[in-house]
């Protein structure tokens, strides 16, 4: 990345131009047009992956070691650039910026949603950007809308692609607080009555590719009533100045060259911009972005030479280039907007702010159905046309795939349309208004808008009724999600993503109308060949992939029945409850109304009785389950045997009432006292059938916590075992590394292993006892004395819970420290180095991202203006080095203050 040793240190984040480029006397180019301006669009999106039955991410493997895709992109991309670091030549952060104040960006729904439930800084980050790019020009934020899920709007019917850019406003209106000017479009796929639907929804201006021009030419005037056409069909257009684009009459008529055009001017119309096509491909495949000097470099040799009062150089890339595909290149960034295009006398501006200092000229017609990543129009999304292809796999599926989805689609309006006019006054206002409570799903929101649509008075059934239908569209949109025909096979994760949307929606449909489409569903989808023997078509795709992930209400309650063996079921003495817990044979019963959420179910815990017998451990329960969706509910009885280690035996059925329920419960109980396992089993099978749940139908997420959790006893005894030899053998393995001789493995990996046991339990302890000064001191020292022990036996501790928990504890001791005017300074400033000094000692390869823009927050705000503000007295002198030193600690450039200390 570029060394920014030159800037100031002061300067902090706002990082002022070159004194030789200021001038007073020179027009303000944030208010009239003039020189060159820069905008660097960033589309940034990740594809819906919930879950649609539980509206929730589950673990993806490819992601490792993060938790899934969204969360891996974010640490690498999202994160950075709201906290984009400026160093020196030393590796020191000199500024911190947020990106977003000075990218034009887009931002999906789908993603936004993500980070208001994953990471809320970096969410109110993007949100203050926006708001400051307002500030900084006049009004025009740098954040523009998306079509709600990425749908190809050119594949889309016309009501869907109506509901796209209406649901895309109010995601971004509900966010940022003000309507849209701009419209970012999936893969900026386009055609004439896609320009209609967005000029009628009040969209400004759109971005696409210099590609999908096909003439352009003077607007015409007074003076000139017809001027030529060019064409530039070939990615000729002038990118550096914006484009006015008429509607067309009707799809058919086109306005040709040479004919009276005096009244062209008086049609409808939308703004184009057109991105500069070679610097942003080179931003994506070249080394453009290695530095900020090759980047300013490549977008001055697009500036235009002819003398023009005002021109612009835009580039637009997937913001995930940024970080993600590119590591580190936020940095780059973030050097270019606070340094170099100032440098070159660049005004950095948005396409929103460029457009009210420079309306259009110049007239644009586009090709008639166009994207940015096909070559043959929008075939990507429904045709073999090779895009996103390689080796031998061919896209055939894309055309049934296609075929398919629409032929749902159209059967989902007409069930749609003849059920919703019962609930609804107007179905399709309600879908494009359905937005609102697919951002707030309240008991109390869900209900202002049944009222406000509803045709009248509806009963709780038909509640539950007029929300499928809605859930139903609502998948029924996101199975055009583009990702899916992305690639070069059906089956990988983006097919089948689309495909449980659509599986979802054939589902609610037979829910409210009995009519089943899946058997029709599928017939298309068998026409759909696979590039994998074991899926043949995407009929198998869909049984072998699709229909295993479903979802239903036993499955949910399986899951609640299973954790509850591991929750703390602590009774509670009310007259209604009774109690007893008698040691390793005891019971815990109650009759309280407990309450727990499962992903996007309540369970409504009415009833729940625990026994153990031995081994064995049984817990019988009566809940009911609502979703919080669709609001259906089922009232169900559930039982589970836990009979050790990994085998759980769980039944669930329907409650029957409750002489039948305590019928249940005392013949399984009883059974249960014989202490057999079998005699039990084969009572829970007399009331509840042969269907049964195991660990191994549980989310994939909460497997995986039980997993490590039954794994724990045993992993205990073998970290025992392995502090055993380690400490018999501790003279021989020093004795290796004494005379430098290789360490037999044996006995290396168990002193990485008993030196990491150790660590992580002395970590959990002062992770407990932070706030207990001689508690934390007693392990601050063991940590030392086993980062002492690790390096003389060149031992390496690769622990993720340790380093995560020593990352919070500095971050948690450095707010202390700073905020907390109870403390003791200078014990809890030598606490606060020795955690850090531990932690570069062990070599954990922790991050002190997070430390550092608190600290570096704190500097310019506090620790900076307090000390200046003072007469250098020597005890609060004292105390300024210290906490500047911290600073050089935490890797934060601050010599220019100790320098003025002298």
């Amino acid at each position: 990345m570029t060394s920014a040793a030159e800037l100031p240190a002061s300067a902090g984040s706002n990082l002022t131009p070159p004194e030789n480029i200021k001038n007073t006397q020179m027009p303000d180019p944030l208010r009239q047009a003039t020189g060159v301006y820069v905008t660097v669009h960033g589309h940034f999106y990740q594809p819906p992956r919930e879950n649609p039955y539980l509206d929730a991410i589950e673990r993806q493997s490819g992601a490792a070691p993060f938790h899934d895709w969204n969360e891996r992109i974010h640490h690498e991309c999202y994160r950075p650039n709201a906290f984009a670091r400026v160093f020196n030549e030393r590796g020191e952060v000199v500024g911190i910026v947020n990106n977003y104040e000075y990218l034009s960006f887009n931002i999906g729904p789908t993603l936004m949603s993500w980070l208001e439930r994953h990471d809320v800084e970096v969410y109110q980050r993007i949100l203050e950007a926006d708001a400051k790019s307002c500030y900084r020009l006049n009004g025009h934020g740098n954040a523009i809308a998306q079509v709600y899920n990425h749908i190809i709007m050119p594949l889309a019917n016309e009501r869907d692609k109506y509901t796209q850019i209406r649901w895309g406003k109010e995601d971004f209106r509900s966010r940022f607080g003000r309507d849209p000017e701009g419209m970012w479009l999936a893969e900026t796929a386009v055609d004439y009555p896609t320009l209609k639907a967005l000029v009628d929804e009040g969209i400004r201006f759109i971005v696409l590719a210099p590609s999908q021009a096909q003439r352009c030419r003077l607007l015409p005037t007074q003076d000139n009533p017809n001027p030529e056409w060019y064409e530039v069909g070939g990615s000729q257009i002038d990118p550096t100045r914006p484009y006015r684009c008429f509607l067309k009459e009707t799809d058919e008529l086109e306005v040709e060259a040479g004919s009276d055009n005096s009244s062209v001017q008086s049609r409808p119309y939308i703004d184009i911009f057109f991105y500069d096509g070679p610097i942003s491909r080179d931003m994506g495949f070249s080394e453009v972005l290695f530095n900020s000097n090759h980047l300013a470099g490549r977008i001055g040799s697009a500036v235009r030479g002819d003398h023009r009062p005002a021109q612009l150089i835009s580039v637009a890339t997937d913001g995930e280039t940024f970080g993600h595909h590119k590591a580190g290149t936020e940095k780059t960034l973030a050097y270019a907007f606070k340094k170099e295009f100032p440098h070159w006398g660049w005004t950095v501006t948005n396409f929103a702010h460029y457009l009210s200092l420079n309306t259009p000229t110049w007239e644009v017609e586009i090709k008639s159905v166009t994207a940015w990543s096909c070559a043959h129009g929008v075939d990507r999304w429904q045709d073999d046309c090779g895009c996103g292809g390689g080796g031998t796999w061919h896209q055939k599926w894309r055309r049934p795939l296609r075929d398919a989805l629409n032929w749902l689609r159209d059967q989902l309006i007409s069930v749609y349309e003849e059920h919703g006019r019962h609930f609804f006054i107007d179905p399709w206002q309600a879908r494009d208004e359905y937005i609102q409570v697919i951002g707030d799903r309240s008991p109390e929101n869900v209900s202002r808008f049944l009222l406000r649509h509803q045709t009248r008075k509806l009963t709780a059934s038909e509640q539950v009724d007029a929300l499928r239908l809605l859930e139903m569209q609502r998948h029924a949109l996101l199975m055009f999600t583009s990702c899916g025909w992305f690639f070069e096979e059906l089956s990988r994760p983006e097919g089948t993503q689309i495909l449980r949307y659509a599986a979802r929606a054939l589902e609610l449909a037979g829910d409210v109308s009995g009519v089943q489409l899946e058997k029709g569903f599928l017939k298309h989808l068998n026409q759909a060949p696979s590039n994998v023997d074991s899926f043949k078509h995407g009929g198998e795709v869909y049984r072998q992939l699709v229909l295993t992930a479903q979802v239903g209400f036993k499955q949910v309650a399986a899951q609640y029945a299973i954790t509850s063996l591991f929750t703390n079921h602590k009774p509670v003495e009310t007259p209604h409850t009774a109690s007893s817990q008698n040691g390793q044979n005891g019971s815990i019963k109650h009759s309280h109304l407990h309450k727990k959420r499962v992903y996007c179910y309540t369970a409504n815990e009415l009833d729940y009785q625990l026994q153990r017998m031995g081994s064995l451990t049984l817990a019988v329960g009566n809940l009911n389950l609502v979703s919080e969706i669709t609001w259906e509910s089922e009232h169900l009885v559930f039982a589970v045997l836990h009979l050790g280690g990994w085998d759980f035996h769980c039944c669930i059925q329907p409650f029957e009432g409750r002489l039948a329920y305590t019928e249940l419960k005392e013949k399984l109980f009883g059974a249960l006292q014989e202490g057999s396992a079998a005699h039990t089993i084969l009572a829970m099978t007399q009331f509840f059938g042969e269907e049964s749940f195991s660990l191994r139908n549980l989310f994939a997420e909460e497997r995986h916590r039980l997993m490590h959790l039954l794994s724990q006893e045993t992993l205990s005894r073998l970290d025992q075992l392995y502090t055993q030899e380690y400490r018999e053998n501790y003279g021989v393995l020093m004795a290796f590394h004494r005379d430098e001789v290789q360490a037999p493995q044996e006995l290396q990996v168990a002193a990485e292993i008993a030196l990491g046991y150790r660590f992580l339990i002395t970590l959990r302890s002062l992770d407990q006892d932070i706030a207990e000064p001689q508690s934390s001191w007693n392990h601050i020292v063991e940590l030392e004395a086993i980062a002492t022990e690790a390096k003389h036996l060149h031992c390496h501790l690769n622990i993720r819970e340790g380093k995560q928990i020593l990352e919070q504890l500095i971050l948690r001791s450095l707010w202390q420290f700073l905020h907390d005017p109870s403390g003791t300074f200078d014990a809890d400033l030598q606490r606060l180095e020795r955690l850090i000094d531990v932690a570069n000692q062990l070599n954990l390869g922790i991050s002190l991202e997070r430390s550092q823009e608190l600290y570096f927050s704190c500097l310019h705000s506090q620790i900076v203006p307090r000390f200046m503000a003072k007469t250098a007295q020597s005890q609060d002198s004292v105390q300024y080095r210290q906490l500047l030193k911290l600073g050089q600690k935490l890797g934060v450039e601050v010599s220019t203050w100790l320098t003025q200390l002298g």
